[in-house]
């Protein structure tokens, strides 16, 4: 993995540890990365089980898996 992959994936397990209830709008704007940048790594951190999204879009929220 790039490190700035890398880099980029850990600001975003940071912030959902924050606040799990974050949006990827939310994300794109505290990270200065362009929201399809954070949707594409999500969806990475997804298809490897580190994610997942519990609920809905709008109500709900996100759970570290490992």
């Amino acid at each position: 993995m790039k490190n700035g992959l890398k880099k980029c994936l850990n600001r975003i397990l940071y912030l959902i540890k924050e606040n799990p209830r974050i949006t990827q709008a939310m994300m794109s704007n505290k990270l200065g990365f362009a929201r399809s940048t954070i949707s594409s790594n999500i969806q990475k951190m997804k298809e490897q089980g580190i994610i997942e999204r519990i609920g809905s879009d709008r109500n709900g929220y996100w759970k570290i898996l490992k």
